[in-house]
């Protein structure tokens, strides 16, 4: 009896530290816009813009359109805590990396935030491996 309780009070926990359900839904539903807007880019990049800006353009699309992509396979179904965070972390930096290199070539400023868009990535994609390597 005392082994039941314990059991459920841990699967309870377990259940209470993982993000809601439409979480999950929501990032898929991000990562599926980046996409979107990856594809916008690149056709802008292509189509609309001097040829110098045209290289920065695209490798901002590239991004957005790999971690989109990403984020709307990974983020469907049911997440631990520590996925979750990881595929914040690679939203967040999609947008900083890609929009602050699309901002920086669009209005001719620096982009000062890629670079923190490129860390919170690579930290994004290292905690996701550490998810998924648990059991």
């Amino acid at each position: 009896m005392r082994r039941a309780a314990f059991e459920g009070t841990a699967i309870r926990d377990l259940r209470m530290s993982m993000p809601p359900q439409h979480a999950s839904r929501w990032l898929a539903a991000c990562g599926a816009l980046l996409a979107a807007a990856a594809v916008a880019l690149s056709a802008y990049a292509s189509h609309g813009v001097a040829a110098e800006l045209q290289p920065h353009l695209q490798l901002a699309a590239v991004f957005a359109f790999g971690h989109g992509v990403a984020l709307a396979a990974l983020a469907r179904g049911s997440l631990r805590r520590l996925a979750w965070v990881a595929l914040l972390a690679l939203l967040a930096g999609t947008v900083l990396f890609a929009g602050g290199l699309a901002v920086a070539q669009l209005y001719g400023v620096r982009a000062r935030v890629a670079p923190f868009g490129g860390v919170l990535l690579i930290a994004g994609w290292l905690l996701y491996a550490v998810d998924t390597s648990r059991k």
